[in-house]
């Protein structure tokens, strides 16, 4: 997988992208497929900041995090990441059935009344 980082500012070393490659391997337990995931690193005046953007199949992922440590700020971005495709991945599970349970408990009432 190719990851795109553009940093403002700053060096990317091979640490850093090593980092960032690691945490992204991480998103792979979900086993979807990320589409052109980009990193923007920035030095900020009260540290670092971290933007990430990918799209998947279900839909696109952007998680930002600002931190006076360049690798926490880097870990922060990946847990948001990971919720989101957690929320995106399940968003079908947690939908109501077809059949609502106000309507079947209308269905046992009219039974009842025959």
């Amino acid at each position: 997988m190719t990851v795109n980082i553009t940093s403002k500012q700053m060096d990317i070393t091979p640490a850093i992208r090593t980092h960032i490659e690691e945490r992204l391997a991480k998103l792979g337990k979900w086993q979807t497929q990320l589409i052109n995931p980009h990193f923007i690193l920035n030095k900020v005046p009260k540290g670092f900041s971290v933007e990430a953007s990918m799209g998947t199949p279900l839909g696109d992922l952007f998680a930002s995090s600002t931190s006076d440590d360049m690798y926490k700020a880097i870990n922060e971005v990946e847990e948001k990441l990971e919720r989101q495709l957690n929320k995106l991945q399940h968003k079908g599970e947690s939908r109501r059935a077809s059949e609502r349970l106000k309507d079947s408990f209308k269905d046992e009432f009219n039974d009842e009344e025959e």
